[in-house]
């Protein structure tokens, strides 16, 4: 298997798992991020790799038009679709990935990205960017896992989800190297975002956290949606084998539960603010 660079296959269908075994972003994320900007429904947001909308729909009331771009044309459907039924009407997304965002975008007040930047060309798209904010304008990193909570061992209503199980799982099908899109990444993800963006020009960050430390029930439907929404287990990576695994995944979770019901601590957001 070859190292790992993008293709377009990394996230195939997983956009209508989102929204069920996601986690949402806490309501209380778009009151802070507001009151630390001062923003009063003015100017326009970038949103980018922006999935499905889970964090463009929540912002989208703090300014006057959003634009959501994603590589992933089913995340740009399923983003157009949760935004009618939510009766928003200021968006505009873009199929396109982030190192190639089309030159008549305009410019920003604020650009988000949420779980993606690492799958970039990031000193790239740091330059791009930074291009398209207007003066005074902001880049915001918003650090999060939303597919699983907190581990521990503090008493919780229901029991967690067997999450070292379900990894064990996916690993006997896919194999111990973690997958993504028609290659892998055994070491993970890259890090040294921070020495990236100095690189780029960017002063920062200012951080903050956000929610974190609640307690919510999740089913068997969820859980199984969650395992879905990974990259590292997107459906297209099981092949012929994704109802087998689809069904060892839903045995797993029924035998570890009596109800089908699961209870997880929610982790903190965490809001890196970067400034051009």
């Amino acid at each position: 298997m070859t190292e790992w660079e993008w293709d377009e296959t990394l996230y195939a269908g997983s956009a209508p798992y989102y929204a069920v075994g996601r986690m949402p972003y806490p309501p209380e994320l778009a009151e802070a991020i507001g009151a630390e900007l001062g923003l009063d429904g003015r100017g326009r947001l970038l949103d980018v790799g922006c999935g499905p909308g889970s964090l463009t729909l929540v912002l989208a009331p703090l300014f006057e038009a959003v634009v959501g771009v994603d590589a992933d044309r089913g995340m740009v459907a399923e983003a157009s679709r949760r935004a009618r039924e939510a009766g928003v009407t200021t968006a505009r997304w873009v199929h396109a990935r982030a190192e190639e965002l089309p030159p008549d975008l305009g410019t920003f007040r604020v650009a988000t990205f949420a779980q993606s930047f690492h799958w970039m060309d990031r000193s790239a798209v740091a330059e791009r960017v930074r291009g398209l904010l207007e003066p005074g304008g902001v880049w915001l990193h918003v650090g999060a896992t939303t597919h699983q909570g907190v581990d521990g061992d503090d008493p919780l209503p229901r029991p967690r989800p067997p999450w070292d199980r379900i990894n064990t799982l996916v690993a006997e099908y896919l194999g111990p190297v973690r997958r993504a899109g028609q290659s892998a990444l055994p070491q993970g993800t890259r890090s040294g975002e921070d020495e990236v963006m100095r690189r780029a020009g960017y002063s920062g960050p200012t951080r903050f956290e956000v929610g974190g430390d609640r307690v919510v029930d999740r089913s068997v439907d969820q859980i199984t949606a969650g395992v879905f929404s990974l990259s590292s287990s997107a459906p297209h990576l099981f092949g012929a084998e994704l109802p087998g695994f689809e069904a060892d995944l839903r045995r797993l979770l029924t035998e570890a539960s009596d109800d089908g019901w699961f209870a997880e601590r929610t982790r903190p957001i965490a809001v890196l603010i970067w400034r051009p």
